[in-house]
């Protein structure tokens, strides 16, 4: 059977299995009634693929690659694992050591990236947010569980593995990338003096307690005379919600951070605990695409507390509690079974973090500038970091007077000779700015 054909049969029963998944969740009274319908209509479409269909195809494919559309369709972060790839992957977690450092998620059917972990092999080849793996050890990522791919990505350290990735915000063809998996030491959170008496903080990552280092970096800078503060969040992925809710409390005395919920999971609350709090200092959060997971929490919380502005782009949406769900046949299913919410009761995972002043980070470098169209706004030089500037002007002259003066600056001649509004917008998917 072709590939296109599969295709059709797969998108097909993935379709089926989402209309069963929705007479379940749709009216309460009339659930178990739909449902038996669904799976009625389901079952037979399935015999009639069988018996009917131009040639037989492999059943077994078409059932997994349905159940994978329907996980990643619910959540980019679910994995169905067979019974013998659930025990490869218990065993993998137990024993294989070294790592590439790329953090991923469903896309598009395939495994995308979240983000590379500085430092990192993946991040030393410029593997970044919004790139698509296509394959891993030269198997396709189309419908592989997210788990197994996260499995294959790790071995014994030193050893290689290669990846055939497409650059999807530079519009390249899928190259064939080889890193070598290690043992690697995330870079500390660091701290900067700048210019107005404003103190930089830059947390790469917040795993590992990288908090308590960023607690140290504040005490520096007023140590140094810091009257403001930026907390650089850019590209940090690979920190839990509880390090998110402890880079909070740093800045807050008060205030609901966070809360838990699921359909089985009673809702817990998260406040600020005021003996954590080490600053009162005026705080801009910088954030983008990349931003994830526990950063997401903690920028979430500061900017609901009206605590701190956040500048840049929306972040990336992973904030849940996962848990492995074992079959009675010994296969898995790995899901969200409860979310992380922001103050107004929207799921961090499925929103993001929007932020205060949206400001698009720098585009990766690619030779499609000769085919820009005509009259297009220049783009930012690769080294000045627009995000970074309006961070600090957040912070010194407040939001209100930031976004007078991007107003002002948006309006430039248009190819007629009048104005054309070149305001930045809030990012859509991967972080690419929605047109106005």
């Amino acid at each position: 059977m072709s590939k296109r054909l599969q295709y059709a049969v797969v998108t097909g029963s993935t379709c089926l299995l989402l209309f069963l998944l929705m007479g379940v969740v749709m009216g309460r009274g009339n659930a178990a009634e739909d449902a038996y319908k669904h799976f009625a209509v389901f079952t037979e479409v399935i015999s009639r693929i069988k018996s009917e269909y131009v040639e037989e195809p492999e059943m077994k494919n078409v059932t997994l690659g349905a159940l994978n559309g329907m996980l990643e369709s619910v959540d980019p972060y679910a994995s169905y694992l067979s019974a013998d790839q659930y025990k490869q992957y218990l065993k993998a977690k137990e024993t294989l050591k070294g790592g590439t450092g790329l953090i991923v998620s469903r896309r598009y059917g395939y495994v995308g990236v979240v983000n590379s972990i500085p430092g990192s092999p993946a991040d030393k080849q410029g593997l970044g947010t919004g790139d698509v793996i296509e394959t891993i050890a030269g198997v396709s990522t189309r419908d592989m569980p997210l788990a197994y791919a996260e499995m294959l990505l790790r071995g014994e350290p030193g050893s290689n593995v290669e990846l055939a990735v497409l650059r999807v915000r530079r519009g390249a063809e899928a190259q064939k990338i080889a890193l070598a998996r290690a043992i690697f030491a995330p870079p500390p959170a660091t701290a900067k003096m700048l210019p107005n008496e404003t103190g930089l903080i830059t947390a790469p990552v917040l795993d590992g307690g990288r908090g308590k280092e960023v607690a140290e970096r504040v005490r520096e800078l007023e140590r140094q005379g810091a009257k403001r503060l930026v907390l650089d969040l850019r590209g940090n992925a690979s920190g839990s919600p509880e390090d998110g809710l402890a880079l909070a409390n740093l800045f807050l005395d008060k205030g609901r951070m966070t809360y838990l919920v699921g359909q089985k999971v009673a809702r817990k609350d998260f406040d600020a605990a005021p003996g954590s709090v080490i600053t009162k200092l005026p705080l801009v959060v910088i954030a983008n695409r990349g931003t994830a997971a526990g950063a997401e929490i903690a920028a979430s919380a500061l900017l609901d507390n009206k605590r701190a502005d956040v500048v840049g782009e929306r972040t990336y949406g992973d904030a849940a509690l996962r848990k492995a769900l074992t079959l009675e046949d010994g296969s898995a299913v790995i899901l969200s079974v409860a979310k992380y919410h922001n103050a107004a009761g929207k799921a961090i995972q499925d929103n993001g973090v929007t932020p205060s002043l949206a400001v698009a980070g720098p585009e990766p470098d690619s030779d499609d500038d000769d085919n820009a169209a005509p009259n297009a706004p220049p783009k930012p030089k690769s080294d000045e970091d627009l995000q970074l500037k309006k961070a600090i002007e957040v912070v010194t002259v407040g939001l209100a007077a930031a976004k007078k003066t991007d107003a002002k600056q948006a309006k430039g001649p248009g190819p007629d000779g009048g104005a054309i509004d070149r305001t930045l917008t809030p990012a859509g998917p991967l972080g690419v700015p929605r047109p106005k």
